[in-house]
């Protein structure tokens, strides 16, 4: 007698309604793979060529360039990259038009890849990959040239930001170009300062080619402050690029301060905080032309001897209070010319009246010693003289610019 017939078992029920929704998928798959690809395939155990099956196709490894093939004007500082998706990069190299292997690094997990050297500027490169997976591998290849620069211009830093120096507390970050900026906003987004402890800072343009960065207040001492300048591959305006990036760091040491009072014509010295040396001193005489401006000065260059030329600054030598001399112990605070310098002639008067064309006169003993104990970056502080007050874009007189009218910056002024 015949078995009379069986219920469906529910498993049997499930795996018919997987195989159905499966069949499904694979009709939505075949409807969406797209027949433009541009990377080749190969499906597993098939020679290339070869017919790849819907399945091969889903499951086949991918590579994603940050490079598009044919790409012009590409940064030479961008890494290029490759990252994997359904499978690991077996191998991956860029190389120049004369053979050259950029230096490149591979991810521990083999799912990414990436350039760690900058590239060239105006060259053509090549990029061939390969990625392997369950279903087989796939490879890719890019032809791309980076950007061909108009002119390029070398960055330099302040003389006060030598690598490992120890600087004073008014002591700013200074970037220099040979060239015109056009594009100040790229030129400051280019440059990274880092402080420790972190201090606020901005931005402001001295000159049309000359950048600095410094805090609201003067620094404390024991700040450490590291600069970084990447504007290799940067376009400053116009098309002209960062020739090289320039790295430095330097330390903010012991606050000194001099105060030079015309009302007493003493120069007082401070270290942090305590009176360590009073100097009687002469200022600019009583001529519109040679009044020593009031404001905060910054220590720049020590000259223990150097000649001082009066038309440097517009006073031909041959002319009545012209001059050309040779001075002794000279500290400068000023890139207008004004210096604490050793004025043997004038000590009669210092501490008396003023006799000089700008300069804090002071006596031997104190010019050395004062060029002996400051560093760059060092605050002279002058007050109560006729004159008036030293310019911000000096080159030494940064601290005389408001805050708020530093921090608005001055990108946008060409």
């Amino acid at each position: 007698m015949p078995e009379a017939p069986q219920p469906a078992r529910l498993t049997d029920i499930a795996w018919l309604s997987r195989s159905f929704a499966a069949a499904a998928a694979l009709g939505l798959v075949l409807c969406s793979v797209s027949c433009g690809s541009e990377q080749r395939h190969t499906g597993a155990g098939l020679a290339p060529g070869a017919a790849v099956g819907v399945a091969d196709e889903v499951l086949q490894p991918k590579l994603e360039s940050s490079v598009k093939d044919g790409a012009k004007g590409v940064s030479p500082a961008d890494p290029v990259t490759l990252a994997a998706a359904g499978g690991t990069i077996v191998s991956a190299t860029l190389s120049g038009l004369d053979g050259t292997v950029v230096k490149t690094e591979l991810s521990g997990d083999k799912h990414s890849w990436r350039t760690v050297e900058p590239l060239g500027y105006g060259k053509r490169y090549t990029l061939k990959a390969e990625v392997m997976g369950v279903a087989g591998k796939s490879e890719l290849t890019r032809t791309f040239t980076t950007a061909t620069p108009v002119s390029q211009t070398m960055p330099y830093f302040n003389k006060g930001n030598a690598n490992g120096g120890v600087v004073g507390v008014a002591q700013p970050v200074g970037v220099k170009f040979d060239e015109p900026i056009s594009d100040r906003a790229a030129a400051e987004k280019a440059i990274k300062v880092t402080t420790e402890p972190a201090v606020e800072g901005a931005f402001y343009w001295i000159s049309p080619s000359e950048v600095r960065w410094r805090p609201e207040h003067f620094w404390k001492p024991g700040t450490k402050v590291s600069v970084q300048v990447h504007d290799y591959g940067v376009d400053l305006g116009g098309g002209m690029y960062g020739q090289q990036d320039i790295a430095t760091s330097f330390t903010v040491g012991d606050e000194l301060l001099a105060v030079a009072d015309d009302n007493t014509k003493q120069i007082q010295v401070f270290v942090n905080g305590q009176l360590v040396r009073t100097m009687p001193t002469s200022m600019g005489m009583d001529n519109p032309k040679l009044l020593t401006n009031n404001g905060y000065y910054t220590v720049g260059d020590h000259n223990e001897s150097m000649i001082m030329d009066s038309s440097t600054f517009g006073l031909p030598t041959w002319a009545p209070m012209g001059y050309r001399t040779k001075v002794e112990w000279a500290t400068q605070i000023s890139y207008s010319g004004i210096y604490i310098h050793a004025a043997p002639w004038s000590v009669w008067a210092q501490g008396k009246r003023n006799t000089s064309h700008g300069c804090l006169n002071v006596s031997p003993e104190d010019a050395k010693w004062f060029l002996e104990h400051s560093k760059r970056g060092d605050v002279v502080l002058v007050k109560n003289t006729k004159g008036t007050t030293l310019p911000g874009n000096d080159g030494l007189g940064d601290w005389n610019i408001p805050w708020d009218v530093w921090k608005a910056g001055n990108r946008g002024v060409s």
